[in-house]
């Protein structure tokens, strides 16, 4: 479980094709390698990944066909820069919003425009999570909490604060740049929850029942 605040900013130094998936090495900034315990979990950019390897300033993790081809991993490539944050301990402030690291979909920035002295950034919306996204929720856009400040059917926009553009990949992202999308943890079990729904009202009027002809 992540929190959506990113810690360092990594490149990525290597990608190494391994059964159809890969192996990513990875040298972070200023996040203390030595320090990871092999086995962990570090959101990439928004994907929970494994570290299987660690020392020499870089860490490495294996990513499977899966991932690759449902986040933006596929495409990265020597040189590409992620957000990088280490899973939440318990006892921990919860600064974000509750991140899991799976990534739900992917989403093309559509517009970027200057906004006082942030950003505002028009991101494309898939169907598949567009029901999940409301104004003033929660998303996770390449790993970074963010809260939604329009949405319609097909977008939504997100507003980036000075600090946010200075110590994410959002800095950069600008029309054309994929990203990874996480809806809200909660709004994705609601959602779930509502397809074992019974029927509506409406569905009974439309099978004959509850319009008051006393059969």
């Amino acid at each position: 479980m992540f929190t959506g605040l990113v810690a360092d900013l990594g490149v990525v130094e290597a990608i190494l094709p391994r059964q159809g998936g890969a192996r990513l090495t990875v040298r972070p900034r200023s996040l203390p390698v030595d320090a990871l315990v092999l086995g962990e979990s570090i959101a990439c950019s928004g994907a929970c990944l494994t570290v299987v390897e660690r020392g020499a300033g870089r860490v490495s993790f294996d990513a499977v066909p899966e991932t690759l081809a449902r986040t933006t991993l596929g495409g990265w490539r020597p040189g590409t820069t992620l957000n990088l944050e280490r899973a939440l301990a318990v006892g921990e402030r919860l600064g974000g919003h509750l991140v899991q690291g799976h990534v739900d979909a992917v989403g093309e920035v559509l517009q970027r425009r200057p906004e006082g002295q942030g950003a505002r950034l028009t991101i494309s919306l898939p169907p598949a999570i567009a029901p999940l996204v409301a104004e003033k929720g929660s998303i996770a856009v390449d790993g970074v909490s963010l809260t939604v400040a329009a949405v319609s059917r097909d977008r939504f926009e997100v507003a980036l604060i000075p600090e946010t553009l200075a110590r994410t990949t959002l800095g950069e992202a600008g029309p054309g740049t994929k990203v990874n999308l996480e809806a809200d943890v909660i709004a994705r079990h609601v959602a779930r929850l509502r397809e074992f729904e019974g029927p509506s009202a409406a569905d009974l009027a439309r099978w004959g029942y509850g319009t008051g002809s006393g059969q």
